[in-house]
């Protein structure tokens, strides 16, 4: 069984971070491990406190995971200090690290913020170098690019900027760049993703806004989904797409549990009778 190791923070209420990194992991039949960065409390209402864990015990627990079962993908989403983000990539380069799909978290679906602000240059400078896959949604996109994101062309253009800040760094960077559409950008109805290619290449993935007030944990699970696809080998084009597939079908299923943006089915397709990750 290949593994996937998550590297978040931990939600209480267990719609998003490690719970659904863990949940998604699960339903696409890997074994999942996991570093927690920071603990919170949180429902489907808000974000309430949040308690950073310590930078050397972060390192800790992601040497321990590579020491004993080497994980095939990594997918980091919360990291709210640039002591943690350190440390992180420093654990990382260390071991080796493959297949890593970075969330840039910094707004909780809430509207809670979850990072402090001298963390973001950290995350730009010793993280997304690392990244396979960077998944920002638009407003965590327009921070990474610098100006306001309205059009399917502001998209694009946004993705180059992303990739072009990161080879600035590190020109061996590798990076696809996910920006999700998923606020409506262009067509209101629409759910569309641009994925850029390390060489440029753009792709659009189609999608239709599904009518479902319950998103929270959205990120977290499509970030860990692509992580399942490139620790099984797939490709990132193909990972992408099979990810925001098992997301879209997680939302369909309609469950709806707490007073707010409640939580996704992760397990929808084995309570419809099939499977995921085949």
């Amino acid at each position: 069984m290949r593994s996937v190791l998550t590297i978040a923070g931990s939600d209480s209420s267990g719609g998003a971070g490690i719970q659904a990194d863990i949940k998604t992991i699960a339903a696409h039949r890997l074994f999942a491990q996991s570093a927690i960065t920071a603990l919170t409390a949180q429902n489907t209402t808000g974000v309430y406190g949040v308690v950073d864990v310590p930078a050397d015990f972060v390192a800790q627990q992601i040497d321990v995971v590579f020491d004993d079962i080497r994980p095939d993908a990594v997918k980091i989403g919360m990291v709210s200090s640039s002591e943690i983000i350190e440390a992180i990539a420093s654990a990382l380069t260390k071991n080796g690290a493959t297949s890593i799909v970075v969330d840039p978290v910094m707004v909780a679906t809430s509207g809670s913020s979850l990072i402090a602000d001298d963390a973001l240059a950290a995350l730009r400078g010793r993280l997304l170098p690392l990244a396979t896959v960077i998944t920002p949604n638009i407003p965590e996109a327009e921070k990474l690019c610098g100006f306001s994101i309205s059009s399917e062309s502001d998209m694009e253009e946004a993705s180059d900027r992303i990739f072009e800040s990161i080879e600035a760094i590190d020109s061996s960077c590798t990076a696809a760049v996910l920006v999700k559409g998923g606020h409506g950008v262009g067509d209101p109805e629409g759910s569309d993703d641009l994925l850029r290619l390390p060489g440029g290449e753009k792709v659009w993935l189609r999608g239709r806004r599904l009518e479902n007030p319950n998103t929270h944990g959205t990120g977290c699970s499509l970030s860990s989904a692509i992580a399942c696809g490139l620790a099984r080998g797939l490709s990132v084009e193909q990972a992408v797409k099979e990810a925001k597939e098992y997301v879209a079908g997680a939302i369909a299923a309609n469950l709806d549990l707490g007073r707010g943006r409640g939580p996704l089915d992760h397990m929808w397709a084995f309570s419809q009778g099939g499977t995921i990750g085949e």
